[in-house]
């Protein structure tokens, strides 16, 4: 299960890597579709050096909105801010 804070809190955007400690991007991405309260309502944005297609399109089957690779550029990440931005408004 992700976060406490997850459960008490939606947010606009969840930014998520690959390879985290304990629970990967994945697992956690798989939570946030699986929960109603955030599948819909809460951005999944994948920051990672995975940049394979194959990781990609994992990622997307899971419902991540953004898929970013290491180093990113600030423009795609400013995409993602406003596009957040504008689904929350």
């Amino acid at each position: 299960m992700p976060s406490r804070s997850l459960q008490e809190h939606v947010p606009d955007v969840i930014l998520l890597d690959i390879e985290m400690p304990r629970m990967d991007g994945y697992e956690v991405a798989s939570h946030v579709r699986a929960d109603p309260r955030l599948d819909g309502h809460a951005r999944s944005v994948m920051i990672t050096s995975r940049v394979g297609e194959k990781h990609r399109a994992r990622a997307i089957e899971l419902g991540v909105s953004d898929y970013l690779g290491k180093p990113y550029q600030e423009s795609a990440a400013a995409r993602c801010h406003r596009a957040a931005r504008q689904a929350a408004a």
